[in-house]
C-alpha cells in the first residue's frame, strides 16, 4: 500500500525509468505493430500511457497534460518525449501539490495508475517483439541484455 509521498514518487520513478527505456526503442515503423487489425497497436498503446497521466487532473492536481488528441502520433520520438514530459510533470505535482495525507486519500487511484502502466507495457513487449526490436530490461535483464553480457538466454 501507497502511504507517503516519498514511496509513490520513489516507486513512480523506477515504474516510469521502466517505461521510458522501451519507449525510446520505438522506430516509426513500428508503431503500426499489433497483434491483430482489431487490436491496439502497439503506437496506440504507448501513446495511452502518456495520454491516461491527464485524467490524474481529475483528482484535483493541476499539471499540462499530453498534447494532441488521444489519437497517437505517428512518430515514435514525439510519443517518448511526450511522455518523459508529463510522467515528470505529474511526479513533479504530486511533490508539490500533495502531502502524505493526500496521498494516503488516493493511495487505490495511484496504484491502479501503477498498475496499468505495467499492465500495457507487458502488452507493449510481446508487440515490441513481433516488430523485431529490442527489449530492454524491466524487473530483470531480457535476452538482449543476458546476450550482451555473454551468458546463455533461458528459453
Amino acid at each position: 500500500m501507497i502511504r507517503t509521498t516519498t514511496e509513490f514518487l520513489t516507486e513512480w520513478k523506477s515504474e516510469t525509468e521502466a517505461t521510458q527505456r522501451l519507449l525510446d526503442v520505438l522506430t516509426d515503423e513500428s508503431l503500426g505493430q499489433a497483434m491483430t487489425p482489431d487490436h491496439r497497436t502497439l503506437g496506440q498503446i504507448a501513446w495511452h500511457l502518456a495520454w491516461v497521466l491527464g485524467s490524474m487532473t481529475q483528482l484535483g492536481l493541476n499539471f499540462p497534460k499530453p498534447d494532441g488528441k488521444e489519437l497517437a502520433p505517428s512518430s515514435a520520438e514525439k510519443i517518448a518525449s511526450e511522455y518523459k514530459r508529463v510522467s515528470q510533470q505529474f511526479a513533479e505535482a504530486v511533490e508539490s501539490q500533495w502531502n502524505d495525507e493526500t496521498i494516503l486519500e488516493n493511495a487505490a487511484h495511484l496504484r491502479l495508475l501503477i498498475q496499468h502502466e505495467v499492465h500495457h507495457r507487458g502488452q507493449m513487449t510481446v508487440l515490441m517483439r513481433q516488430a523485431g526490436l529490442p527489449i530492454a530490461g524491466v524487473y530483470g535483464p531480457s535476452k538482449e541484455e543476458w546476450i550482451v553480457q555473454g551468458k546463455e538466454p533461458y528459453l
